[in-house]
């Protein structure tokens, strides 16, 4: 049976429904994070690791150290409250520490945190499960995944729950939580692992919560924004969701948000579902405080992610663990490979959305490092561009951050028609901000996101000597891609089947990089029209067409989003530390192979 708002308490104000709470009113504080991606240490406005001259500067953010004091200062501040500290996934891959540590250090660092729940991202599969178990086995909290289902010859068993239950304050709290269904593209999770749909997961974890008696359910999310709105806020009896994998920022006061926080949607069950999500790089800490009656429906929702800055001193066990940490690595990556006379733009809403400096320096690294084989054209997919660097001197450490995944270059023959399907493919998903954006060298193309996917681009040109000709469906071209692109990841499917003569040949797409970088310092980062947006200036992406939740015994109305009145961050203030909430048997585990 549906959550229903009685008529009488839909107001104008969103969501703030009641001037005062009712003494069977339930208030919750939930902190919350996502997308930390290894930034272990403290990172710059580029979101890489602070210099020492930033650091001076006092223009640093985020980091474990600084990450801790944030948690602290807000759960003194909430003493006494109910309170939830949530981790909505992607913590693995993005520096060094990942790259050198293969996920110690971010267990390290998430245990030293504290969390009730997390959420599996996607970035958790990118090593398999050879990376993934030892920080299952060493979380002192429930690792998520309802629609993470593996075999009997997994290693990782049951390690990953579907659901957990938190009792706080005398009330138990339903947490379900679901990872992006094409992790099985864009990582590599392996043979033993599927992902299957992730609306199917929620509503039978929902079920198996009701039956329990649990009417207070969370969804912890690593989707996605957009999916988070569209599809999974829709859910019946789903009463907030708590989001990843889009690293959107959600704020109140912010410009640069997408968004309010929380931004809220109606659910056909007759109530508006908060959804927060806040940002990446361990730059903010998610705050929000939400209001249930004894019924388990949402009557408020307020708050506002705090920016982890210079306010905040870092914790100093925690700093002592990361030096510690770091030992292995600071050589490497204080190495000095060059220079840059300016900033090369790495940033995601750039880089899988258009032509890039930091896209057009690594394609043109690859095809200058595949030349030797007959290679004419590269295509590296934007998505693999991790960071932005500053100019000046640029280290090992810079570009590693750029390029964290250790991918390899590949080499294969492609014909022309193929090399337009894989062009299609790069922006078809651009709206959503994919990561299978091409950014190209020895390449020119033009695409129009207004047209249906598939036959969005146009004017694609192969460069021939000094010169660039309209390119020969029929003619075979020599391709330097990343070995992750040539097995078909990130929709590459054209890789796959219609290359011929592939070789994974190496070396480390980041150490052809750096050697780049070192023979071309200074570097000077440009961009030269090699990729022209078409699309007419008032273009509006049309209603993504996602899978939505089975149907309700009662017609739903339309679902509509509807965004909350601005709210002030809540102060950090020292006291007490609040008592940890308490962990009971998880939701009906599943067993392994299970689909």
């Amino acid at each position: 049976m549906l959550k229903r708002l009685k008529t009488g308490l839909l107001t104008v104000s969103v969501l703030a429904l009641s001037t005062g709470a009712a003494l069977a009113d339930f208030e919750l504080n939930i902190l919350h994070i996502n997308d930390f991606h290894s930034r272990v240490e403290e990172i710059n406005k580029y979101d890489s690791t602070c210099s020492d001259k930033e650091k001076t500067a006092q223009e640093c953010f985020g980091g474990a150290a600084r990450l801790k004091t944030a948690f602290e200062q807000r759960r003194s501040a909430l003493s006494g409250k109910n309170v939830l500290s949530l981790n909505a996934g992607d913590n693995f891959q993005g520096s060094l520490f990942y790259s050198t540590l293969k996920g110690k250090a971010e267990l390290d660092v998430m245990n030293a945190i504290g969390f009730d729940a997390m959420v599996v991202g996607n970035h958790e599969f990118d090593d398999g499960e050879e990376a993934l178990l030892p920080f299952l086995e060493g979380a002192q909290f429930p690792v998520l995944g309802a629609n993470v289902k593996v075999t009997p010859q997994s290693t990782l068993g049951d390690r990953i729950k579907p659901a957990t239950v938190v009792e706080v304050g005398g009330q138990k709290i339903g947490i379900i939580g679901v990872v992006t269904t094409d992790t099985m593209e864009i990582a590599n999770p392996g043979p033993n692992v599927t992902i299957p749909d992730d609306v199917a997961a929620i509503e039978g974890e929902v079920a198996k919560l009701k039956a329990e008696g649990v009417n207070k359910i969370i969804a912890l999310t690593h989707v996605g924004y957009k999916r988070d709105l569209d599809v999974l806020a829709k859910i019946a009896d789903i009463d907030v969701i708590v989001g990843g994998h889009s690293h959107t920022l959600l704020s109140n006061t912010d410009q640069k948000a997408e968004g309010a926080y929380p931004t809220f949607v109606d659910n056909a069950g007759g109530y508006k579902v908060p959804v927060v999500t806040a940002g990446a790089y361990s730059k903010y800490l998610g705050d929000v405080v939400v209001t249930f009656d004894d019924n388990g429906v949402v009557k408020s929702a307020t708050g506002n992610p705090i920016l982890v800055d210079k306010a905040f001193e870092p914790d100093q066990t925690v700093a002592a663990m990361v030096t510690e940490l770091a030992k292995p690595i600071d050589e490497l990556r204080k190495k000095v490979i060059g220079q840059s006379s300016d900033k090369i733009e790495g940033d995601r809403t750039v880089c899988r959305a258009k032509e890039c400096s930091m896209g057009n320096l690594v394609a043109d690294a690859m095809l200058d490092a595949g030349k030797g084989q007959g290679m004419t054209m590269a295509i590296i997919n934007g998505g693999g561009l991790r960071a932005s660097i500053a100019g000046g001197d640029v280290t090992q450490g810079d570009v590693i951050s750029v390029l964290p995944f250790q991918n390899t270059l590949a080499t294969f023959q492609l014909s022309g028609a193929d090399v337009i399907k894989a062009l299609e493919n790069g922006v078809s998903q651009i709206d959503d901000g994919a990561g299978r954006f091409p950014q190209v060298a020895g390449l020119k193309f033009s695409f129009d996101k207004s047209k249906p996917a598939g036959s969005r681009v146009s004017d694609v040109q192969a460069k021939e000597g000094d010169n660039f000709v309209a390119i020969d469906p029929a003619k075979t071209y020599g391709v330097v891609s990343n070995n992750f692109m040539r097995a078909g990841g990130d929709g590459y499917a054209s890789f796959k089947t219609g290359a011929q003569n592939a070789y994974d040949f190496g070396p480390d797409l980041a150490d052809v990089t750096a050697a780049y970088v070192g023979a071309n310092a200074p570097y000077k980062p440009y961009t030269d029209g090699r990729i022209t947006d078409l699309t007419p200036a008032d273009y509006k992406p049309a209603p993504k067409a996602d899978a939505a939740p089975a149907a309700p015994a009662a017609a739903p109305a339309p679902a509509t989003t509807a965004q909350a009145p601005a709210a002030t961050p809540a102060p950090a203030a020292p006291a007490p530390a609040a008592p940890a909430a308490t962990t009971t048997a998880p939701a009906a585990v599943e067993a392994p192979g299970q689909t």
